[in-house]
């Protein structure tokens, strides 16, 4: 296991939002460099941001847990943010968490573009 390795994210506007893209699998070397772009998002104070997670094939507990701080800023920032297009085995884990109740949760970006 690599220390701290360093996960593929691409931020972009799109629609008036901004749509989070991480590639790869979000595990506890790789959360670090997630949590810190979600933070560095929420600093430009968005009113939308979804996170795109259909490159997205495994997530532990680590990533599940930088995405709750994420729906925390949204909050603070009183900003929407949406999970997009989750695989079924991350899908899985936020419905045994209880999550998929708590988390706004959609197929297809442009669903995101009319919550």
């Amino acid at each position: 296991m690599t220390s701290n390795q360093e996960l593929p994210i691409a931020v972009e506007q799109q629609d008036g939002m901004t749509v989070v893209t991480p590639d790869g699998e979000i595990d506890l070397s790789r959360a670090p460099s997630f949590r810190t772009v979600i933070a560095e998002v929420f600093n430009s104070t968005p009113s939308k941001v979804a996170i795109d997670l259909a490159n997205v094939p495994y997530m532990d507990s680590s990533g599940v847990a930088t995405l709750v701080e994420g729906m925390q800023l949204a909050n603070r920032a009183g900003a929407t943010l949406v999970l997009v297009g989750m695989q079924e085995r991350v899908k899985s884990i936020f419905e045994i968490a209880r999550l998929d109740t708590v988390f706004k949760i959609v197929g297809e970006l442009s669903e995101a573009k009319e919550l």
